[in-house]
């Protein structure tokens, strides 16, 4: 079979130019993309129990499969993020895939050498279906009715879509905070589908403050008078001030103390005469104002009844639920190897849930390695340029791609590496 090409778009850096008014391509990039929206058919059937009857998938392919369709990856968005993984928005060159730095020619998940899968999850509202489409069986918004879903429920609509392309198995199965979860997810439950599982900044369950943060964020939208019972479709508003301070909330997790010290310390935007304070409760420290135009903007795009599902579907994950808290059982039957990579600063998935996982892998003698980058960013660190987090994940993939006898990575000056 000859290789497949289903990369949307995948443009020569060299060839940019300005002359027809198209935006430059930096070196690295992957170029202008476009999604492909994919639909399924078949019900599927989900751990609540319900079975949503058909699904749409929005999807970003980069690089070429390779006629033994081994070179496969596929990444997992987190809570917020979705299928534009690299590359410049076709119709918006300013968007540019939100692990752009991770993913492209020569970068540390190189599209020279591998297939790459960015995926939008059901229930989100990037493209794929979720409570803002149209349920069938009434021809409105699914709003508050669409079911409740589950990482597992991701990984099994994610199956289908490696269906879609006839891959077997995925060369690896990467992703970070949320993703990581995925990953995890599909060396649990398709463990003969996936060769290695990349866990980043990831968790194998929230703990109780974890669960606090996303009820109080919840509650916050929900308590919103525009939510309308999550049918705020019907009533043509958006519980934008409750999704503003959701966002606030979690934005405040996935930075260190240390990062916000270094970014805003205790900096007044106009301080009064002297240097006083106000004394009202208007914008005044920087850090308000940061967090403030993080969540109006947040608010603008994102739609309040995929937040509620996505957070939820973080509360439930817990592998080891079934297994009487045994994780180490829990993973007993995977068959990937692992890497795992945590934040010294991350307090919300801080490295002892990663090592945690660790352990269970070691106890089982599962092929794992870890690593854990001394950074001051927080959460937000694996959505980030350090070099020694970069070095790592690329050293894993140069591993995987000579397992697969694939070519020699070239960096993005084209010098061998």
């Amino acid at each position: 079979m000859a290789p497949l090409n289903t990369s949307p778009a995948t443009t020569d850096p060299s060839a940019a130019t300005s002359t027809s008014g198209q935006a430059a391509i930096p070196e690295g990039s992957v170029g202008l993309v476009s999604p492909q929206f994919i639909p399924f058919d078949e019900p599927l059937q989900l751990s609540s129990g319900k079975v949503l009857p058909r699904y749409e998938l929005a999807v970003e392919t980069y690089g070429t499969l390779n006629a033994e369709r081994s070179n496969a990856v596929l990444i997992c968005h987190a809570l917020n993020a979705s299928h534009h993984v690299a590359g410049m928005n076709a119709d918006n060159p300013k968007d540019v895939g939100w692990w752009d730095n991770m993913v492209g020619p020569g970068k540390a998940v190189d599209t020279d050498r591998f297939f790459v899968i960015g995926v939008n999850n059901i229930g989100s509202c990037f493209g794929s279906t979720g409570p803002a489409s149209i349920n069938p069986e009434t021809g409105k918004p699914w709003g508050a009715s669409f079911p409740m879903l589950t990482v597992k429920d991701w990984v099994l609509a994610q199956a289908r879509l490696a269906d879609h392309f006839g891959i077997e198995k995925f060369a690896a199965v990467m992703g970070g905070s949320l993703g990581g979860m995925q990953a995890l997810g599909w060396a649990i439950t398709c463990p003969d589908r996936i060769a290695h599982c990349i866990v980043i900044a990831s968790t194998p369950r929230l703990s109780a403050q974890n669960i606090g943060f996303n009820e109080v964020a919840r509650r916050a939208i929900i308590s919103d008078p525009d939510f309308h019972g999550g049918n705020y479709y019907d009533h043509g508003t958006v519980p934008r001030k409750g999704l503003a301070v959701a966002r606030m909330i979690g934005h405040i997790t996935y930075l260190s103390d240390d990062d916000m010290a270094a970014k805003f310390g205790r900096t007044q935007r106009a301080p009064a005469a002297n240097g006083e304070y106000h004394y009202g409760y208007d914008v005044e420290f920087e850090v308000e104002s940061y967090l403030r135009y993080q969540g109006d903007k947040f608010s603008t795009y994102f739609d309040a009844n995929t937040y509620l599902l996505i957070t939820r579907a973080l509360d439930y994950f817990d592998p080891s639920r079934t297994h009487g808290g045994d994780l180490a059982k829990a993973l007993s039957v995977a068959k990937a190897e692992f890497l795992l990579v945590s934040f010294s600063t991350d307090w919300r998935f801080p490295p002892s849930r990663s090592r945690e996982i660790v352990q269970a892998l070691l106890k089982n003698k599962t092929p794992v390695t870890y690593a854990e980058i001394d950074a001051p960013h927080g959460h937000d660190a694996f959505l980030l340029d350090d070099p020694r987090y970069h070095a790592v994940v690329q050293g894993y993939y140069d591993r995987i791609a000579a397992e697969l006898g694939l070519p020699q990575r070239k960096s993005v000056t084209g010098v061998l590496a």
